[in-house]
Parts: structure tokens; C-alpha cells; sequence
């Protein structure tokens, strides 16, 4: 096994519904895995983490988005290899969605109905974490 941890960063992407106000949260399928996640990538050599989750966020949902609180930070192996996940709440500022080789389809859905959703545990748990103060606590799975 290669111990070199794989360093990737996103976001739980949220936005105020524009029907009824309750908040939201954006939910990406990737056709590759046929799971539903978060929006998240690997950082290019250098990155910023914060940098890195908001251009991920943009290729894989077309939206723009205002980073809030850096949620709880997610290790897991992928691969083969360690890796290391950090995530930031961000609001949907502007965008639309147009589907893509990454990314097929996204949902809108209440909190309640993303965690039902999400095919890992590790991101239903983000969801809760979203509600919650940031305390940069970092979680094994």
C-alpha cells in the first residue's frame, strides 16, 4: 500500500430554497461510482484546500459559492491509499447546473432527505456537522 495521503477538499454546498425558504443541500451523482456525495475533488499540486473545494464545486455543480465554516475533516482510504478529505459549508451564491462526465444529475433536498440520500455515512454526517459550530475536529472512517 502507498502510505501518500491523497489531499482533497468540498463542501457541503446549501442554498435557502426559493419556494419555500428552508434550507437545502446540493447532492452530486457520479456516474463512475453510481453514488451520491458531496462535491469534492483532489487538490492540484499546491492548492489551496479552501481554493480547491471552491473550484470543485464549480466544475462539478456550476455553482458559485461563499464559503462559511470548515467542517469536521474526513480520512478514509481510497484506492489503496490514505485520504484526507477537508470540507467547508458554502452557500450557493449564483449558477446553474449543466451535467458533465464527473457529475450527472444534482438534488436539491431538505437535510433530512440528503442524508437518506448520500450513499457514505462519513457524508451524512457532514450534514449534521453543517448545524453545528466548527470546531475543526478531524474524523477517522
Amino acid at each position: 500500500m502507498n502510505d501518500t495521503v491523497v489531499q482533497a477538499a468540498g463542501c457541503v454546498l446549501w442554498r435557502r430554497s426559493p419556494v419555500s425558504g428552508d434550507l437545502e443541500i446540493c447532492v452530486v451523482h457520479r456516474p463512475k461510482y453510481d453514488d451520491w456525495s458531496h462535491p469534492k475533488g483532489k487538490l492540484k499540486r499546491g492548492e489551496d484546500a479552501l481554493a480547491g473545494a471552491l473550484r470543485e464545486v464549480a466544475e462539478e455543480t456550476g455553482y458559485a459559492a461563499e464559503p462559511g465554516d470548515e467542517l469536521p475533516t474526513v480520512h478514509y482510504a481510497a484506492g489503496g491509499r490514505p485520504k484526507r478529505v477537508r470540507y467547508w459549508a458554502a452557500e450557493a451564491v449564483s449558477g446553474h447546473f449543466t451535467p458533465n462526465s464527473e457529475v450527472d444529475r444534482i438534488l436539491w433536498l431538505s437535510p433530512a432527505a440528503a442524508r437518506s440520500r448520500l450513499t457514505q455515512p462519513r457524508d451524512r454526517d457532514l450534514v449534521d456537522a453543517l448545524g453545528r459550530p466548527s470546531d475543526r475536529r478531524e474524523r477517522q472512517v
